[in-house]
């Protein structure tokens, strides 16, 4: 069988390939859905439930030892929601 044969069969099996993954949707990202998740919480006030959000994302992204950044960003983001809970909470303490 001649050379453009193969490579005929190879375009053809490539482009069927490519056809199936369009059909096939991305698989998403479970710390991006936390970290989202916990955005809208802090958004809404729900200070608490936002750090849990964030840890868990936390927990997620170590555990696929990637995205440093992201995983920077969930920190300081924990640390700005500890020290405003904790404000909060001596706000309370105060008043009363």
């Amino acid at each position: 069988m001649p050379l453009y044969y193969y490579f005929i069969i190879f375009i053809g099996l490539s482009f069927i390939i490519l056809f199936f993954r369009s059909l096939v949707p991305p698989k998403r990202n479970i710390a991006v859905d936390l970290f989202n998740e916990g955005l809208r919480n802090e958004n809404n006030g729900q200070y608490e439930e936002a750090v849990i959000n964030y840890e868990n994302a936390l927990m997620e992204v170590k555990k696929t030892r990637s995205h440093s950044t992201f995983k920077n960003k969930i920190i300081e983001k924990l640390k700005i929601l500890h020290t405003l809970i904790e404000y909060n909470n001596g706000v309370r303490i105060i008043r009363q």
